[in-house]
């Protein structure tokens, strides 16, 4: 075994001064194959089976076979659309093939008496057997002994010119061992036997071993990329050790904010309110920069946390920022902030800032000015918070709420506003709950604090599904709602029509129930293409009560809290993601009326929808456990989708799948220290070969 690796494999040569790169290579290039072991780990979808020939009497209507016959009959049709129209007899049988598509040198080919090799799917029909569009090569020629590959390409690739590239590269490409004998999987396969074999299977494996995964094969390359991504968060992590953050030791408990805050909320902390406080009140008094997550279900009192954070911060002498995705959600936090937290803070001479794209010129002037100067202790905003022109006397928290709306740079450009030597604490929130396997991998860089107890008060929320023909029956629902004294949330997925994708709008939804609940009723329309001043005032008019209706999009999808609201209606909910229903239900039940969620749905025209869909609606109606929530969402969408922009830059797993996987990742996890103590080279040279310069990403 190897004490080190060899460098990795290099990228290919640089083009002569003044060429640029090719056509093919500029579409290499867009499939990310630029180093050699990219060619190498870039596996096939599928394989074709072109290392036997059969009889055409031997098929049966399906059959995807591989003949070779010679031509009896070639002419070229014009009825019902121009075609070549070629027939073949192998000896056994006669087939017909059919060419749309089709160029001189092919008529050339199969000229009458010609020997060809066809491969294609065999069709039975009134003339007898046919192939559409087979593959044709001249007959006699020597049968491959592998399956041939067929990967995944996009216009301007043709599959023979990917496949010549990627067996160049695959030749090329350093594949020493870099996992030391001794720590290796047992029976597993050495990784050069394993990348060959899975472009080029022998004819006679098990191609279900292939396509789900599970042939040794396979097992390697997972554990190989499931041990990259595990070594490359513990070295994320130990950087991060390395690093050095403002030390917010805490002021006396009766003198302190954070102290005076609590004295004044309306409600008291729950038991893992104050578990979680406790948590990142240890992590700001250490020199080491606190990477915390905390992450609750809807309505479990994320915000109070943040602002009691930020209180520590503020104790301590320091700025905090809070930076949210969306206005909506910024505003929502900035009102409550600003209740809770402006008054304490006037009496020390400070303030809470806000900042945003919208602002008037002169507002986020004196805004900025107030954050330099250091009197704005508290900052909240949009991406406005991170703008060049926004300098920090001593910011030492930030805190982002969303965090996977926002993307990798945004991240880092907010924790480079600290200035100096010394790295920002950083608390990052979610209302998505995180199943255990994200946790393991994508998140092992992270502490995790988690609310798993929601504040007392809050009513169960009951969710119906309904099918699209019983939309009446819906609006008959909201008037004994409205009758009741309680207003309504009704969601559509497009501001205006489209048609490309036949569902109803928002604006016409708007007027619709407009017109159906009369005028003593107001009925209000939210989008996010409305001017900033236009959103703010829809959502005044809905918190006050002055609009009972509020028709939207899914802008209201985090953040907004109006108690009053009972009703949650989202119209076409088949069409969106499973965390965005949660989310969605989680804008009611937060005050003492019984609250209910109507999922509106529309069936095709057989009177079902989508298996997905199905799955999403059907966990929706069972459960309102948002961990419950996450771990079916990522059964279905897998982390891809799931984890958002927070890895915008890195790659997510490609072979690996953390549902059936978890035995291969609990390895890789217990080998990453073992490999990063005693083997740091090798440890090197595996991140680099699997994940190259995208490893720099997870650093955010």
């Amino acid at each position: 075994m190897p004490a080190a690796a060899k460098s990795p494999s290099p990228e290919k040569p640089a083009q002569a001064p003044g060429v640029g790169p090719s056509a093919v290579q500029r579409a290499l290039r867009k499939l990310g194959l630029v180093r050699d072991i990219d060619f190498a780990l870039y596996l096939p979808m599928r394989y074709e089976d072109e290392t036997r020939i059969v009889r055409l009497a031997d098929t049966r209507d399906g059959d995807v076979a591989q003949i070779e016959a010679v031509v009896t009959a070639s002419e070229v049709v014009f009825r019902p659309r121009r075609q070549l129209i070629v027939t073949v007899d192998d000896g056994s049988d006669t087939c017909q093939l059919r060419f749309f598509n089709f160029y001189p040198s092919q008529q050339k080919q199969l000229a009458v008496g010609a020997r060809v090799r066809v491969r294609g799917e065999v069709r039975g029909g009134f003339v007898g057997r046919q192939m559409m569009h087979p593959g044709v090569k001249a007959a006699g020629t020597e049968l491959p002994q592998a399956l041939t590959p067929v990967y995944s390409t996009i216009a301007g690739l043709a599959q023979p010119v990917l496949r010549r590239e990627v067996r160049a590269g695959l030749a090329r490409s350093v594949l020493d061992e870099t996992i030391p004998a001794d720590l290796a999987p047992p029976g597993a396969w050495p990784l050069r036997r394993a990348l060959n074999f899975l472009h080029y299977p022998a004819p006679d494996v098990a191609i279900a071993t292939l396509e789900d995964h599970s042939h040794p094969a396979w097992q390697r390359l997972k554990a190989d990329e499931l041990l990259a991504q595990q070594l490359s968060q513990l070295q994320a992590r130990r950087a991060r050790g390395a690093q050095r953050a403002p030390i917010l030791s805490p002021a006396a408990a009766g003198d302190s904010l954070g102290h005076a805050l609590r004295e004044t909320l309306p409600f008291t902390l729950t038991g893992a309110q104050q578990r979680v406080v406790a948590e990142i009140g240890r992590d700001l008094a250490r020199e080491v920069p606190m990477h915390r997550l905390l992450q609750g279900d809807v309505g479990s009192g994320k915000t109070v946390v943040a602002a009691l954070a930020a209180a520590h911060c503020i104790d301590a002498g320091h700025q905090c920022a809070l930076m949210a995705p969306t206005e909506i959600l910024a505003a929502q936090h900035f009102g409550k902030l600003v209740g809770w937290l402006d008054p304490l803070l006037a009496e020390r001479g400070l303030r809470v800032a806000w900042l945003t794209g919208s602002q008037k010129k002169k507002e986020r002037d004196a805004m900025s000015a107030a954050v330099e100067s250091g009197e704005a202790a508290l900052v909240i905003g949009t991406h406005a918070v991170i703008s060049e022109k926004v300098r920090f006397q001593n910011l030492a928290l930030a805190i982002i709420d969303e965090q996977h709306r926002f993307g990798v740079a945004q991240r880092l450009a907010l924790r480079g506003k600290a200035g100096g030597d010394l790295e920002p604490h950083l608390l990052m929130m979610s209302a998505t709950p995180i199943p255990r396997t994200l946790a393991m991998s994508y998140y092992a860089d992270l502490d995790v604090s988690t609310l798993d107890e929601l504040p007392p008060g809050r009513t169960p929320i009951v969710t119906k599904l309904v099918a699209e023909h019983r939309r009446d029956e819906v609006v008959d629902r909201i008037r004994v709602q409205l009758a009741q004294g309680r207003q309504v949330y009704w969601v559509c997925p497009l501001i205006e029509e489209s048609e490309a994708i036949d569902l109803r709008n928002a604006t016409e939804t708007r007027d619709e129930l407009a017109a159906a609940l009369g005028d003593d009723v107001g009925v209000g329309l939210l989008h996010s293409r409305m001017p900033t001043a236009e959103k703010q005032a829809v959502m005044e008019a809905f918190t006050a009560n002055r609009l009972q209706v509020l028709v939207s999009t899914t802008v209201i999808e985090v953040g907004v809290d109006v108690p009053n609201a009972s009703l949650m209606v989202i119209e076409h909910a088949e069409r969106f993601g499973l965390s965005q229903l949660h989310q969605l239900r989680g804008r009611v039940g937060r005050g003492a009326a019984a609250s209910a969620c109507v999922l509106l749905y529309a069936p095709n025209e057989g009177g079902r929808v989508g298996e997905a869909a199905r799955a999403r609606l059907k966990a929706m109606a069972e459960t309102s456990d948002g961990f419950e929530i996450a771990r079916r969402d990522l059964e279905i969408r897998g982390p891809g989708e799931f984890l958002g922009a927070r890895q915008s830059g890195a790659p997510l797993l490609r072979f690996a799948d953390l549902s059936t996987d978890v035995l291969l990742l609990d390895w890789a996890r217990a080998l990453a220290p073992r490999m990063l103590d005693r083997h740091p080279a090798l440890a090197s040279a595996h991140v680099d070969r699997w994940l190259g310069s995208k490893a720099e990403y997870l650093k955010a």
